[in-house]
């Protein structure tokens, strides 16, 4: 009864209308106040206005704005790209592609994506390559800092993939041949192929021919003096034989490796010409580089032990780039069927990740006789190389 005198009626709706709204604007008032203070991880602040210094609370909080937080989004962002696009490359060499040509298809592929994008995302294939960073006021295109010059099928690949997946590193996923094939493109058309990178970050690029192209030297240190050049290195008569393996699948017709070998079979006398045998002459190519850079800025990784120590391998490419050791064991698990390491969980997926089809081919029988001719030869180019480099890598074990 004393409640009807108050309120002889019920309550009109408009007042629990205007209560929900009211509730509406002190949650969206909470949520904004939460974005603001960096709990929430998925806030994109606007850019700072330009017009006078920020003090106090406010200025302290668009610091953080610019924190490892928002850093290590818009890495998780950009690493799904680079599997997609590494995905891509492979699939177009699997269908038969000439090389160029899959390059020139991932490429456009690469820019159509990063166009629909309003921030970008990464390699490397790796990626951080043409997005819209700029959107947000950070990330700007860069010359590679460092760049893996060799060798051809020594897995080269595998070490940009495992690089990949340490934060301060974004690479170039298809090779980009400047300094060997597109020098007269420019500075300019080749910077612009770089991906995207935030202070502190390297911009790396690899292209295993650099290594045996006698004019890359003196080109790469026009670029830069201060380049860190990586080259994998693997046993010559392994490596020639996997090089061989790679130009039978795609011209099944070819001759047979002893055959292309030998200048002549009776003699003995190796085709240095041939370019599967010459570029397994490590020592003759590394004095050409010598003429340009010092030892100190050059590393060389074992390509047998990036398959049986992936980390450890990796571990001093990261000291040599200057790096936090970041990618370890955790990262890797062996593969028995490829015969060589994957990624236990790539960068932005749930999925482990390997190198494609075209990875670990199974080799032809090879005469073992051609075979042990082919070690006598390079013996003498392996123990100057080993030398050179103050680094035994057991190829005649």
């Amino acid at each position: 009864m004393a409640f009807s005198r108050v309120f002889p009626d019920p309550p009109p709706k408009s007042i629990f209308k205007t209560f929900a709204v009211m509730l509406l604007s002190i949650l969206a008032s909470l949520y904004f106040l939460h974005c603001l203070t960096e709990r929430c991880g998925t806030c994109i602040p606007t850019e700072r206005r330009e017009a006078g210094p920020v003090e106090g609370f406010y200025a302290s909080k668009l610091k953080d704005f610019e924190s490892p937080r928002r850093k290590r989004l818009l890495q998780k962002w950009t690493v799904m790209r680079h599997h997609s696009l590494i995905h891509r490359l492979e699939s177009v060499r699997e269908e038969g592609l000439p090389v160029i040509d899959a390059d020139r298809h991932v490429f456009q592929a690469h820019v159509k994506m990063s166009n629909s994008l309003d921030v970008d995302l990464e390699t490397g294939e790796s990626y951080f390559d043409t997005g819209k960073l700029s959107a947000l006021g950070e990330g700007s295109k860069k010359l590679p800092q460092a760049i893996i010059i060799g060798v051809k099928k020594g897995g080269t690949r595998a070490l940009l993939e495992f690089l990949r997946v340490h934060p301060d590193i974004r690479a170039v996923g298809a090779e980009p041949h400047f300094f060997d094939r597109n020098y007269d493109n420019g500075m300019d058309w080749y910077r612009d192929l770089m991906p995207k990178t935030l202070e502190g970050q390297i911009t790396m690029e690899k292209t295993p021919s650099y290594f045996v192209t006698r004019e890359a030297p003196a080109r790469i240190y026009a670029m830069s003096r201060d380049t860190k050049l990586i080259v994998v290195v693997r046993d010559p008569v392994t490596r020639a034989i996997s090089d061989y393996t790679q130009t039978l699948s795609k011209k099944p017709d070819i001759p047979t490796f002893e055959s292309l070998t030998f200048k002549n079979r009776t003699t003995g006398l190796i085709d240095t010409s041939w370019s599967a045998i010459q570029i397994g002459i490590y020592a003759k190519h590394l004095d050409n580089w010598l003429q340009f850079f010092p030892m100190t800025q050059i590393l060389f990784v074992s390509g047998e032990r990036l398959i049986s120590d992936p980390a450890g391998e990796l571990g001093r490419v990261q000291d040599f780039l200057g790096l936090k050791r970041i990618i370890t064991d955790k990262h890797f698990y062996f593969n028995q069927t490829k015969g060589f390491p994957c990624l236990k969980k790539a960068e932005g997926s749930s999925k482990p990740h390997c190198l494609g089809k075209t990875k670990g081919r199974t080799h032809p029988n090879i005469d073992p006789e051609v075979v042990q001719r082919l070690r006598d030869f390079y013996r003498p180019f392996s123990m100057k190389f080993y030398q050179m480099t103050g680094r035994k890598f057991g190829w005649d074990d």
